[in-house]
């Protein structure tokens, strides 16, 4: 049987408002990311509490949450969000120091999208623009190369892909790289649509994008609820993995991230998938083996 990735975004920008089940504090964290992996979770992301810090407060604050989980679980493929630095300024420098600490697997956002809200009338509002430059992006690939970290590839609209297939064309994309196809509904991630909704036409115009790479691929629904939609089951139909957790999850339920990680696990051995260890998950992707977790940065 083919070994699915599941991977588990269990915070973001989700609230204990919104579903008082998200971890936030480096303790939840910790027993989250472990209660999931145990799940069948071969990747966890998450993002911090802290805005505005420098690299070092912030890449501290991941290995609160983190050290535990590597001394349990040495196996754990763990990763961050973007560092948000003053005026919320975007940069990868934090993976250095994570790299240092043990960190397998980076990230590079390869492009930019508007993000906001809705008014009443369902017009997008908002002045936030989540900007990844070209040069910012050859910077993340530069420290994914140098600090041998696989990144992971959040793909919001089209030109992300194309830019991220622009690296692997020319031989200079890092190994252990994993795209992630984010689909989203009417809500989006703050309330606003954006690029392509999640149907089986929108998915064959990523994979049109993707054919002839052999880069490994995940379907996520952002602002919405995977395993409810037609789109996970699509993907595993065609090659792909799962993202999912309380990071992009609408729905009318409060499920905890270890709820979505046995749905999605149980969705896979029912269309007679395996569910992917981390170790697998590892060999997958190609990423380099595990070297000192759990050290402080």
């Amino acid at each position: 049987m083919r070994p699915v990735i599941i991977e588990c975004a269990i915070n973001g920008v989700t609230s204990k408002a919104t579903n008082p089940h998200v971890p936030v504090e480096p303790s939840e964290i910790t027993a989250d990311a472990l209660a999931c992996m145990a799940a069948g979770a071969a990747i966890i992301h998450n993002h911090i509490d802290l805005y505005g810090v420098s690299v070092e407060q912030a890449a501290e604050r991941y290995l609160q949450a983190w050290r535990p989980v590597l001394a349990a679980r040495p196996d754990a493929l763990l990763y961050p969000t973007v560092h948000f630095g003053d005026n919320f300024s975007i940069s990868y420098e934090h993976l250095i120091p994570l790299a240092a600490a043990g960190l397998r697997v980076g990230l590079a956002d390869p492009g930019s999208v508007n993000l906001g809200g809705t008014d009443a009338d369902g017009i997008p509002t908002g002045n936030l623009v989540y900007s990844n430059s070209f040069q910012t992006i050859s910077r993340a690939f530069g420290i994914c190369h140098q600090a041998k970290l696989g990144p992971s590839l959040a793909i919001y609209e089209p030109g992300f892909l194309r830019t991220t297939l622009a690296w692997w064309r020319a031989g200079r994309l890092p190994s252990g790289a994993m795209i992630k196809l984010y689909f989203s509904t009417e809500h989006g991630y703050l309330g606003a649509p954006f690029g392509l909704p999640p149907t089986e036409r929108a998915l064959d115009a990523y994979l049109e994008l993707l054919d002839g790479s052999d880069i490994p691929w995940a379907v996520s629904v952002v602002g919405g609820d995977l395993c409810a939609n037609p789109m996970a089951k699509l993907a595993l139909e065609r090659g792909g993995h799962l993202h999912l957790g309380l990071e992009f999850y609408r729905g009318v339920r409060t499920p905890t991230n270890v709820e979505l990680v046995t749905e999605a696990a149980n969705l896979c051995q029912q269309l007679g998938y395996a569910v992917a260890t981390p170790d697998e998950a590892a060999q997958i992707l190609g990423l380099p083996p595990a070297s000192n977790p759990g050290a402080p940065a």
